[in-house]
């Protein structure tokens, strides 16, 4: 069974929860990235030993659902679907219940809901790491994947994106709170553009700027072309999120004129490279040439949901 050992840092992390992508310093973030490479690569091979991954998603998914299940199958583990509808869960057992029971039966739960308060409540009653699988506040998990694929276009290595901009054009929503903090971790400058009413949270952008520490610079504004200048990376996501369904139609006229697509585009690095976390709606929040033109790295992304959680998975679920 191979160890974490050439990854020191991570050696902390294990049996921790993941909640927050700020749950991670900026070194093991650094080296979770670059186990997740190696894990990629095949120049590292882990062996959960037949561990047990819960999975409990009260939102819908595909590429979560299917990354978790096939991460946790090359480590040797398996997965447990506990869909609420078929569980107590849904019925209303209450989470201190629940998360002690699990926390018997299987080594760690991936959890997708709506409340980040729901997912800290089954952290503090579960005795296992609990991971955020996506809540309406964070999206660590694709936060991680999306800096791996930036790292990939840019040297490979976690060093080589320091300095680096990534330009969000969207709703201030979960995606765009963890690719601020996480970005925050490896020195890579981010902004946020959206328009007035859209902006993250005040506190996610502030809590980022601490953890720059000056190394970078994270900032929000309000002009998609300012957004976009001479970035390294274009980013966007849907503008109505699961549950905002009924907003779908005023958040279309409110981000008219922010559609990531060849015109924005042109106005970054020329080495700019395209992303998104999918589902996307071309043209919406992206053009279908933005989506499928040279710079678009958007299914490596997807892939690369894979190969972080296969990392992430590894350090939590540690042998000693």
């Amino acid at each position: 069974m191979a160890t974490l050992s050439a990854y020191p840092a991570l050696a902390e992390l294990k049996g921790k929860d993941f909640l927050s992508s700020a749950d991670a310093g900026a070194e093991q973030t650094a080296q979770l990235l670059r186990l997740a490479a190696d894990l990629k690569a095949g120049r590292r091979s882990i062996d959960l030993g037949g561990r047990m991954l819960g999975l409990i998603f009260s939102k819908a998914s595909t590429r979560t659902r299917v990354s978790f299940t096939v991460a946790m199958a090359r480590l040797g583990g398996q997965t447990l679907d506990l869909n609420p509808s078929v569980t107590q869960v849904g019925r209303g057992e209450p989470v201190a219940d629940t998360a002690r029971v699990l926390s018997r039966y299987v080594n760690a739960l991936a959890i997708r809901t709506f409340a980040q308060e729901e997912l800290r409540d089954y952290a503090h009653w579960a005795s296992i790491p609990v991971i955020n699988a996506l809540t309406d506040l964070e999206h660590p998990c694709q936060a991680l994947a999306d800096y791996l694929t930036l790292q990939e276009a840019f040297g490979g290595s976690p060093d080589d994106m320091a300095g680096a901009t990534l330009a969000y054009v969207g709703d201030g929503n979960n995606v765009a709170h963890s690719l601020m903090l996480c970005g925050a971790l490896l020195g890579v400058n981010v902004r946020i553009g959206g328009p007035v009413g859209y902006e993250p949270s005040a506190e996610v952008l502030a809590q980022s700027r601490h953890l720059a520490a000056g190394r970078c610079e994270i900032s929000v504004v309000q002009d998609p072309v300012a957004a976009v200048r001479g970035a390294h990376a274009l980013y966007t996501d849907v503008w109505a999120s699961m549950g905002q369904e009924e907003e779908k139609a005023k958040r279309e006229r409110d981000f008219s004129g922010w559609c990531l697509d060849e015109e924005l585009i042109a106005e970054a690095d020329p080495r700019a490279i395209v992303l998104h976390c999918l589902p996307a709606y071309r043209g919406l929040e992206i053009s279908a040439g933005a989506m499928e033109g040279s710079s678009s790295r958007i299914f490596d992304q997807a892939e690369n949901r894979l190969h972080a959680q296969q990392a992430l998975l590894a350090t939590l679920l540690a042998a000693d």
